[in-house]
This record gives structure tokens, sequence and C-alpha cells, in this order.
């Protein structure tokens, strides 16, 4: 079936403006995105841009939405495709570090950025976030349970190893802190054998590794 061409250059478009509007949301957050600067930026026309979102609000919704699609797709699926243990958790926290540590959005974790602007006001973006941050907080949390030794403590490991991972990215952004990935590292590997020898044995055996923190 022949693909109609002006439907194909309407998607692309569309990819092309929530890119740049998450990258812009990154670092300024989602009030910093106008359909007017969009337009200029992408070189395209106002009323192009506004026919593909039609207000502030729903930009701010696609936005957030295309930010998580390119987060699954670089953290989510690649653990999901190791089967359920310890390496699919090494894997998934190695995925969140190196995606905030080489700056998939410019301003680190494109959803740090939006729940700390959005995490006190009302309204669909704010929801549409919270949404997001509960799915991966409960992705940790059942990956953890996974692993034998952790079951009994998910919710508790969970919640510890996600802070690690927000702070290293918060004293990257805002302190230029160039060991935070490798302290996070370090707290995550000490955490998990903690939890391992809790159970009777250890857990980690060095996982959480790489990077260039």
């Amino acid at each position: 079936m022949k693909v109609d061409g002006r439907v194909e250059r309407g998607e692309r478009t569309r990819r092309l403006i929530l890119r740049r509007a998450a990258d812009i949301a990154s670092v300024e957050g989602l009030e910093g995105l106008s359909i007017g600067r969009l337009a200029t930026e992408l070189e395209v026309s106002k009323s192009g841009v506004f026919a593909h979102f039609g207000s502030k609000e729903e930009l701010q919704l696609a936005t957030v939405r295309a930010a998580a699609a390119i987060f699954v797709r670089r953290v989510v699926e690649p653990a999901l495709a190791v089967p359920p243990g310890l390496d699919r958790l090494t894997r998934l926290l190695d995925g969140w570090l190196a995606y905030s540590e080489e700056r998939m959005f410019p301003g680190g974790c494109f959803f740090y950025a939006v729940q700390a602007e959005f995490d006190a006001r009302h309204g669909r973006v704010r929801d549409v976030v919270a949404e997001y941050g509960v799915r991966w907080h409960d992705l940790v949390r059942t990956t953890i349970a996974e692993v034998p030794g952790l079951e009994a403590d998910a919710d508790q490991v969970a919640f510890e190893l996600v802070a690690f991972l927000e702070l290293a990215n918060a004293r990257s952004v805002l302190h230029d802190d160039p060991h935070a990935y490798r302290r996070a590292r370090t707290a995550v590997r000490a955490r998990l054998d903690r939890a391992g020898a809790d159970s009777g044995g250890p857990v980690s055996g060095g996982p959480v590794s790489g990077g260039r923190g």
C-alpha cells in the first residue's frame, strides 16, 4: 500500500517538533515550550505546529509522551530483553545511569526535571508526569522482586536505588560533579550486597559498572 507523502511528512515534522520540545523541556521545563518558539527554531510555520497540537497543554502532554517513548527504548526495552533476575536489574540500573550520564536529553533525566516543575501543581500535565514516575518506580520494584534474596524487601530497596540514581543526575547537572555517576554505581553495588548479606549471601557479584563517572 502506498503511503501518502503528506501524511509521512507530517509525521516526520511532528517527531522533529517533539524531539526538540523534549530537549528544551529537560533544560527549561515544560513551561519553556511555546508553539512560536518551536516554529522559529525548526523553521516551520507557526500554523503548522499549531495544527499538530492545538494548544500549549497538548504540546506539553505530547512532549512528555515522546520523552517517555525515548526512555523506554533506551532504558526499559534493553533490560526487558534479559531474563528476570539480577542481570535484568543490573541492565535496568546501568541503562538509567547511562541515559542520564550520556545526556540523552541535554538537561539530564527529562522526568527528573519535569517532576520538580509539576510536583505541587494540579492538572492533566501533572497527572501524566506523575503516572510515568509511578510506572518507573513500579518497574524497578517488580524487577527487584524477581531477584532471589531481594523479594522480601523490594519496596525499600527500590526506594533507595531510585534515590541513588536521581541524586547522581542532580549532582551532575546542578553541581557538575564529575564523580556523581561513579558514586551512584558504588552505592547501588553496596546496597545490593547488603541486601544479599541480610538474606544469607551476596547478590550483586559486581554489577552496575562502567560509565565515565
